[in-house]
């Protein structure tokens, strides 16, 4: 028997579920949504060239060899000789040293100094 009288409760809970999954889903897909809009970008001056900056790179293995372009050096001499073949190099290049991981850290630390000794600023040692 159904009665007008009666106060029937709203059950709102699954409203509000289906909302909040549509709001999660929403949240998720809208960062990786891409707009492609056909741009047409300016010229510019073709003046001015980037020049990719000269690098050198000094290698030194387990046994204390030191290897920089196609000459090799031994640890005790290296300071003296790099110096000497410094002079025809730019100071203002990039120097990568990569020594072998059995070295001892004043062995790598000395080559380090040696470099930086002969003048130049930008040295940085690689790792894998």
């Amino acid at each position: 028997m159904f009665s007008w009288d009666d106060n029937p409760d709203l059950n709102i809970t699954p409203l509000v579920d289906v909302m909040l999954v549509l709001m999660a889903i929403l949240m998720v897909t809208a960062p990786t949504i891409t707009y492609q809009e056909q741009i047409d970008l300016p010229e510019g001056s073709k003046t001015v060239k980037v020049v990719k900056p000269k690098t050198l790179t000094i290698r030194m293995d387990k046994n204390r060899k030191i290897y920089l372009n196609k000459e090799t050096y031994t640890l005790a001499t290296f300071a003296d000789d790099f110096v000497n073949q410094s002079a025809k190099l730019d100071k203002n290049s990039e120097v990568y040293i990569r020594a072998d991981e059995r070295l001892q850290y004043k062995d790598v630390m000395y080559l380090l100094k040696s470099v930086k000794a002969a003048g130049f600023q930008k040295v940085s040692l690689i790792t894998l």
